[in-house]
């Protein structure tokens, strides 16, 4: 173990241990970033819909790091999933919350499936409304703690053929900045990561083609590197390119550029 492994690891178990609590643990970003809470040697609690892959993981993770983790199968999208989650981790001292639970859809809006949209709306808006509400409450209680919310790089401007996704990462976005103000004081830090493309089930679902992607364990040290350092992470060079390069034009003519590029990636544009 190097000097700056066993560094990172005290920082990570001082201010956000013991416990972390990981949605959309399952797999991509979320999956890659509970590897790396439990080699810092967190002991997590990992949400997500399907059991089947989070026992796994559970069982390989505690096996090589040996740290305690715990699975909740849980639908972010339905009422009562606070009160679940809440219920799974009451006994537990929770420091950290990585909400990477979310999906996309992508299309003309007025063709998406409204059932489906609104269902996106209660995973990436209300689930993370209400757990930063939750959790945050504990973590400012006991003078320390931490939240990772999931923005994307379609959250900076409206996404024409995404419309509704960019609109729920705008909201994270916008959450998250407000939220760092308001809970650094109280210890609690608050990082909006804001990724690119990237490799995992997301793009199947969304209905998108993807060229260069990301892939979540490069972005995954990043993102938690930047908690308590930095407000908004872009992880990875991808996302920075692409985001960087529109910044100097208006937003209007950002707006534009963005939809052309959306409705060239939708396989129902």
């Amino acid at each position: 173990m190097t000097p700056a492994h066993t560094r990172r690891q005290q920082r990570f178990l001082s201010r956000y241990g013991p416990w972390a609590v990981v949605t959309g643990a399952s797999s991509g970003i979320g999956r890659a970033l509970a590897c790396r809470l439990a080699e810092a040697g967190l002991n997590l609690v990992l949400v997500a819909r399907r059991r089947a892959p989070l026992e796994a993981l559970a069982a390989g993770l505690s096996a090589q790091h040996k740290v305690q983790v715990r699975v909740s199968a849980l639908d972010l999208a339905r009422e009562d999933h606070l009160h679940q989650l809440g219920n799974a981790t009451e006994a537990l001292e929770v420091g950290l919350l990585v909400a990477a639970a979310g999906f996309g859809s992508s299309g003309p809006f007025l063709d998406a499936d409204i059932t489906a949209e609104t269902e996106m709306l209660m995973v990436n808006g209300r689930a993370v409304l209400q757990m930063c509400h939750h959790y945050g409450s504990r973590f400012r209680a006991q003078g320390r703690g931490g939240l990772v919310l999931f923005s994307s790089i379609v959250g900076f401007q409206g996404m024409p053929y995404a419309a509704h996704y960019a609109a729920t990462k705008a909201y994270v976005q916008a959450l998250a900045e407000a939220l760092q103000v308001e809970l650094s004081p109280c210890g609690v830090d608050v990082l909006a990561a804001a990724p690119g493309p990237t490799s995992s089930g997301f793009a199947a679902r969304a209905g998108m083609r993807m060229g260069n992607a990301l892939d979540p364990e490069a972005i995954a040290q990043p993102i938690l590197d930047a908690l308590g350092r930095q407000t908004t992470v872009l992880p990875g060079t991808l996302s920075k390119l692409l985001v960087y390069a529109l910044i100097p034009l208006p937003r209007r003519a950002r707006v534009r550029i963005m939809g052309r590029v959306m409705r060239g990636m939708s396989t129902h544009a």
